[in-house]
């Protein structure tokens, strides 16, 4: 019996071994990195962990999604541009932050007083408009896969704010958006743009005097706790579209977009239906700890603080435009000469 020649067996060794490393390569999870700014235990970041489970297990794992809470990778102004280069592959950021992309109608969502609940919220964002909004994100290399809501807002300092003059002169942390500058100054006061992680300790040592947030980022970042004075206002919404790299979604194979499609639909629905009552559920929170003292406007209060407001949506409409504007409008049935 003839030997095998030594190199042979080691060819044969080598290519065993080659075909193995493939094997196990072909093996391994797509990741899916998923960053966003706020704490775990609120709605986006109970949304944001659904998804992740819910992916996973449709995928039977050849997909896994690492959330990453609290600006635990990136902070505001740098996850836009991390999710472009492909750093990371999913955010949700708040509708705001689309502006300074170059994607100016998102902040038709930053008017004031424009919703007057989720069910005229939901006209938007699962209708016409919300779709029209997303194709403005392709140029941009970004593919928009669904709205999530946080909730309407609140406003918070350490003076009682009542009536539109309360707010004159107060430094007011705003998120990067132009129409919640406006905001601001129609109130009188003096919006300061600011990374959402620098709020705790900018409300804590005076370099600004309040801010706005749905109940849950109010509570959850401790904000309460710097801030005397809570106002139920509602006067606007804070809400959030999830995003990816369209070139990575693009590379992925059908089956496992459709995969992640239908898990995405699943948290969207999960995260909305909590997200008012985790709203509900932290203002009740704030109140009980008594550090902040709630307020809730009353109908003369309200109508005061949108006469105050309304003229910011003309004000602004040529940053998202008339013809979206007078769309949305329609789609609400909304007349601001009625407020």
């Amino acid at each position: 019996m003839k030997s095998i020649p030594t190199a042979f067996v080691v060819a044969a060794t080598l290519a065993a071994a080659l075909l193995g490393s493939a094997a196990d390569s072909a093996a391994e999870p797509i990741v899916i990195k998923f960053s966003h700014v706020v704490a775990a235990d609120t709605p986006k970041g109970k949304a944001a962990l659904k998804f992740k489970e819910l992916a996973e297990q449709a995928t039977g794992g050849r997909v896994k999604v690492e959330v990453y809470a609290n600006s635990a990778l990136y902070k505001d102004k740098e996850e836009m541009e991390a999710l472009q280069i492909g750093a990371v592959q999913m955010l949700a950021p708040s509708l705001s932050k689309f502006g300074p992309l170059g994607a100016r109608e998102f902040e038709v969502f930053d008017l004031p007083y424009l919703f007057d609940g989720y069910g005229s919220l939901h006209k938007i964002t699962n209708g016409a408009v919300g779709q029209f909004l997303f194709r403005k994100l392709e140029p941009k290399g970004i593919h928009g896969l669904a709205y999530w809501d946080n909730g309407f807002k609140v406003m918070s300092a350490n003076k009682p704010l009542h009536l539109p003059a309360d707010f004159k002169g107060l430094k007011m942390r705003v998120q990067s958006a132009k129409v919640l500058e406006a905001q601001m100054r129609a109130l009188g006061a003096i919006p300061q743009q600011m990374a959402f992680s620098e709020v705790y300790q900018a409300l804590q040592t005076g370099v600004v005097d309040g801010t706005e947030n749905p109940p849950s980022n109010l509570y959850t970042q401790k904000m309460y706790e710097v801030q005397k004075h809570v106002t139920v206002s509602y006067h606007g919404y804070l809400g959030y579209a999830v995003v990816v790299n369209k070139k990575f979604w693009e590379s992925l194979p059908t089956d496992i977009r459709n995969e992640l499609e239908a898990a995405m639909a699943k948290a969207t629905v999960y995260g909305n239906a909590i997200a008012e009552k985790e709203n509900d559920n932290a203002l009740e929170a704030v109140r009980t700890s008594g550090k902040s003292q709630i307020y809730v406007l009353t109908e003369d209060e309200r109508r005061a603080w949108k006469k105050a407001l309304i003229p910011v949506h003309r004000e602004q409409q040529a940053r998202f435009g008339q013809e979206l504007l007078d769309m949305v409008y329609t789609d609400l049935n909304f007349d601001p000469a009625k407020l």
